[in-house]
C-alpha cells in the first residue's frame, strides 16, 4: 500500500485544525458562506472633504478650509484612492507656484506645506473610516518642505512705546486697542486666545484669566490687578451679562472678531512704516515679553509662561524644570513692577527717574 503524498497529508491536517478551530468559535461552514463583503463605496474628495470639514476642531477647519478648496478645484470629482504621491507632490508644487504673492511670502512654502497638512488630514481620517489601509496611504510617503526659521523676533522697548501711543491716539475704538495689546502684552497669548476669553474665563481674586488656545490647550494665566479691573469694567461698559459672554466687544456691545487685528495692524502700519515693511502682528508682541521673561526668569519659566508646558522637544527632564504658577506670577509682577496676588515676593514698582 503506497503513502500518501505529503501535500495531501499536511492538507488534511490543516483541515482538522481548521474544523477544530470553527468547533471552538460555534461558527459552521454554512454561516461563513453565508456572509457576504459588502464593497466600500470610495468618496470624492468633494464628498469626504465635507464629511472631514465637520469633524475636525474649529481651529483645524480654519487653517485647512482654504487648502481643501484648492484640493476640491483640482481633484474634487476624483475618489480618494486614485491620487499618488507624485501627483500629491505636483498639486503642492502647483499651489506654491500660484500663492499670492505677500510681503512676507516666502516663496510659497508655507503653502505648500499647510496643503500636504490638509491633504494628509483627509487621508488620517479615511484612514480611521477603513477606506483605505494605511500601507496605502500616499500622503504619508510626501515630505514636508523644511519649514524657514520665522523672521519674527523681540521688539525692542522704543519701537514698542510707538505701537502703543499710535494704537492710543489714533483710530476709531482706542480704548479697546490699546486693552488688546496690554492684554497680549501680560500675558503672551495667541490671538485665538484673547478672542475666546469669556467672563467665565476671569477669577477675579486670584487675578487669572483662563486661555483656551490652539490644540484645545487650557491653561490659567496670571494678568495684573489693573488688567483685570480693566477686562471688568470693559465687559460691563459694553453690555456683556451672561458668563459666557465674550469680553472683548465693539462699541456698539457685538464681540470682535479676527478682522478686528488685521484692522489694527493696517493702521499702525500706515502711521509707522516700519510696521509695514516687516509686516508686524500681534504674534511679535508674544516674542517681546517671552523673550523678557526667558533673559530675566529663565528659561522653564518662559516655557510655562507661553503654555508651552509639554516637555515634549526637550526630552522628559522638562517634568522636573516645569514652572508653577507662583514663579509665573512672579515674572509678570517683575515684567510690570505691579505686585501679583500669586506672587513668591512683593515687587516695588518702579521708581521715576530723579
Amino acid at each position: 500500500m503506497s503513502e500518501l503524498p505529503i501535500e495531501t497529508s499536511q492538507q488534511g491536517v490543516e483541515l482538522d485544525a481548521l474544523r477544530l478551530l470553527l468547533r471552538r468559535l460555534r461558527v459552521t461552514p454554512e454561516q461563513l458562506l453565508a456572509q457576504t463583503t459588502q464593497p466600500v463605496t470610495m468618496p470624492t474628495f468633494d464628498e469626504y472633504i465635507k464629511k472631514v470639514s465637520a469633524a475636525v476642531p474649529e481651529g483645524s477647519r480654519r487653517l485647512y478650509s482654504t487648502y481643501w478648496r484648492k484640493i476640491s478645484e483640482q481633484w474634487g470629482h476624483r475618489r480618494l484612492d486614485e491620487p499618488t504621491p507624485s501627483e500629491i507632490r505636483q498639486l503642492a508644487e502647483h499651489v506654491k507656484r500660484n500663492v499670492v504673492r505677500r510681503r512676507n511670502a516666502r516663496g510659497g512654502r508655507s503653502a505648500a506645506e499647510h496643503l500636504i497638512s490638509a491633504i494628509r488630514c483627509l487621508y488620517q481620517y479615511a484612514v480611521a473610516d477603513q477606506l483605505i489601509a494605511q500601507a496605502d496611504n500616499p500622503a504619508a510617503r510626501v515630505a514636508k518642505p523644511r519649514r524657514l526659521d520665522s523672521t519674527r523676533r523681540a521688539l525692542p522697548d522704543n519701537r514698542l512705546a510707538e505701537i502703543i501711543y499710535v494704537a492710543g491716539t489714533t483710530g476709531d475704538d482706542p480704548d479697546l486697542d490699546t486693552l488688546i495689546l496690554r492684554l497680549h502684552i501680560e500675558t503672551a497669548c495667541r490671538r485665538g486666545g484673547a478672542l475666546a476669553l469669556t467672563r467665565a474665563d476671569l477669577d477675579v481674586e486670584q487675578c487669572l484669566i483662563q486661555l483656551h488656545e490652539k490644540g484645545e490647550t487650557v491653561r490659567w494665566q496670571p494678568v495684573t490687578p489693573t488688567l483685570m479691573q480693566a477686562l471688568l469694567d470693559h465687559f460691563d461698559e459694553r453690555g456683556g451679562e451672561e458668563p459666557t459672554d465674550q469680553i472683548l466687544r465693539y462699541r456698539n456691545g457685538k464681540p470682535i472678531t479676527y478682522r478686528r487685528y488685521d484692522y489694527l495692524w493696517q493702521r499702525l502700519g500706515k502711521h509707522l512704516s516700519w510696521v509695514a515693511a516687516q509686516q508686524i502682528s500681534i504674534h511679535w508682541i508674544r516674542h517681546t515679553t517671552l523673550t523678557w521673561v526667558e533673559r530675566h526668569c529663565g528659561y522653564a519659566v518662559a516655557r510655562g509662561f507661553a503654555g508651552h508646558n509639554s516637555g515634549r522637544t526637550i526630552g522628559v527632564t522638562a517634568t522636573y524644570v516645569r514652572a508653577d504658577l507662583q514663579e509665573i506670577a512672579q515674572a509678570l509682577a517683575e515684567l510690570t513692577g505691579e505686585p501679583h496676588p500669586l506672587a513668591a515676593s512683593t515687587v516695588a514698582p518702579p521708581q521715576p527717574p530723579a
